[in-house]
């Protein structure tokens, strides 16, 4: 799966979609509802890094593979979405980027 942009960018973009729920779904709570925000700093700077390392990815993949803006756009926007990364990993699979 790693051996390939478009493999690296899936895995790249699984572990990243993962890590924006763990921010979304357990760090934001645990700050807002129970006051304690080192969840989020921690889990915050995490999934920042990761998702810039995503969007070299996405850019190493755009390149190597001959994507259209528009095809790359898909991936970059469905990033910043909760469950989008997975739901685009489906349709990157299948080649229907």
């Amino acid at each position: 799966m790693i051996k390939t942009s478009v493999g690296r960018l899936r895995l790249i973009g699984l572990i990243e979609g993962l890590s924006f729920l763990v921010l979304v779904g357990i760090a934001m709570p645990k700050k807002y509802i129970w006051g304690d925000p080192t969840w989020v700093k921690m889990v915050g700077q995490t999934h920042g890094l990761l998702w810039v390392v995503f969007c070299f990815a996405l850019f190493d993949a755009k390149d190597k593979e001959g994507w259209s803006f528009k095809q790359a756009l898909i991936p970059f926007v469905a990033s910043m979405l909760p469950f989008g990364p997975f739901i685009v990993d489906k349709r990157i699979k299948e080649g229907r980027l």
